[in-house]
């Protein structure tokens, strides 16, 4: 009876199925897109340098010194490839990483430089932005030669080019300064200002070698997941595995501005949604109220002949159940070319935004694209019926309400 109710008025119906399919649709770009870009923004702050979580000395994220090292790397590595292979999906990679401040220089001019040592070895494209950005000559191949790779902005204010020598200038671990002379194999550019002007990528083992720091003494290690969503409960687990000799930090802590950007573009794509789920909601609520009015007669007759207020109650709620499935069937309809389009393809913004748009100090994307993570689906999913029987309550309690003398009293 319910079914048969629903297409008394198909243009209505049809309408109303309209009507929820642009809501699904909606909820599902801008979920998608919130997945995406956070994701994306994350990956890229953690691709700097920190990873998604990072063990460091204690008391280093408070107050950064060149004489806060870690030194027991061996066991920590021990600690991190037991507990990565009971938890095999959880952690990516790893990366050892030496971080000093200094001054780069050549025979006209000098400049601030923040130096990061790496290990050729450790790197893929995928997890290092310096190592994705390279606009000129090559990545670094071991871990003690005399070549650096610089950023952009460098290689331009010091008027550097491939094969070129740098001279650069930093502090001990005595608190003694030196210097070194290095030749430019490569240049990379990640768009970011403050990044390509102040940037400078060494092999680990040639600033160890500066800094006096021993073969087992790094700066920091850094963990890249496969899901970033899983950085604060591995970071928990991690600081309790290694009993507190290091501190260990989720990308949120070591990165606390484009963590507070990120929760307040979320807490605005929230407010929207539920927006639009107020006006889908108040588009079915109309569409139903006008339905139950026009049968309150109908509805009279029913009763008097016996049906429970419970089964009329049941009856209209059953309509909207059905619109709701409609809905969303057609939706997921609609949704799943556009998903595939925006996923692979995307919208390129690049010619409004330009190629250089930063916020927190990580670069944006100016494609954009869409992802769904199944818990977003699985809440797109539930929201379109719950949102569709929420709607139907109050037409429901109107249809119960009728009074079977004066309703029919007219017929």
């Amino acid at each position: 009876m319910a079914w048969r109710n629903l297409w008394r008025r198909k243009r209505r119906t049809w309408i109303t199925i309209a009507t929820i399919v642009f809501g699904v649709w909606l909820s599902m770009t801008f979920t998608g897109i919130g997945d995406y870009s956070y994701t994306n923004m994350i990956d890229t702050g953690a691709n700097l340098g920190f990873g998604h979580v990072t063990i460091q000395p204690a008391g280093y994220h408070d107050e950064p010194k060149i004489s806060k090292l870690i030194s027991e790397l061996p066991e920590i590595k021990n600690n991190i490839l037991e507990y990565s292979e009971k938890n095999h999906s959880a952690i990516d990679s790893t990366a050892d990483r030496v971080l000093a401040n200094g001054v780069l220089a050549t025979a006209s001019k000098q400049i601030f430089g923040f130096f990061v040592g790496v290990d050729p070895a450790q790197e893929s494209k995928q997890r290092n932005i310096y190592y994705k950005s390279m606009i000129e000559g090559d990545w670094l191949e071991s871990t003690n030669e005399r070549k650096v790779v610089i950023g952009k902005g460098i290689a331009e204010l010091l008027n550097l080019k491939i094969g070129k020598k740098l001279i650069y200038t930093t502090t001990d671990i005595d608190g003694e300064i030196v210097s070194e002379v290095a030749r430019v194999k490569g240049i990379f550019r990640t768009g970011v200002k403050e990044i390509d002007n102040a940037s400078i990528i060494l092999p680990i083992d040639t600033l160890k070698e500066t800094l006096k720091f021993k073969e087992s003494q790094i700066t920091l290690m850094a963990l890249f997941l496969n899901d970033q969503r899983k950085s604060s409960a591995v970071a928990q687990d991690i600081e309790t595995l290694l009993n507190s000799k290091v501190e260990v930090k989720s990308w949120d802590q070591t990165q606390a501005e484009l963590a507070s950007l990120i929760t307040l573009d979320r807490g605005g794509n929230i407010l929207t949604q539920m927006l639009i789920g107020l006006l889908v909601a108040a588009g079915i609520l109309n569409t139903l109220l006008m339905s139950v009015m026009e049968r309150l007669k109908e509805f009279g007759v029913m009763m008097a002949i016996g049906m429970l207020p419970s089964n009329l109650f049941l009856l209209v709620m059953i309509e909207s159940f059905f619109l709701a499935m409609l809905g969303l069937f057609f939706g997921i309809m609609v949704c799943i070319p556009w998903y595939i389009y925006m996923a692979n393809v995307g919208l390129d913004f690049s010619a409004m935004v330009g190629d250089e748009m930063s916020a927190g100090g990580v670069l944006i994307d100016p494609l954009m694209k869409i992802r769904l993570y199944l818990s977003s689906i699985v809440i797109i999913a539930l929201s379109v019926p719950g949102l569709t029987l929420l709607a139907g309550l109050y037409p429901a309690y109107k249809a119960v309400k009728t009074e079977p003398v004066e309703s029919i009293r007219g017929l």
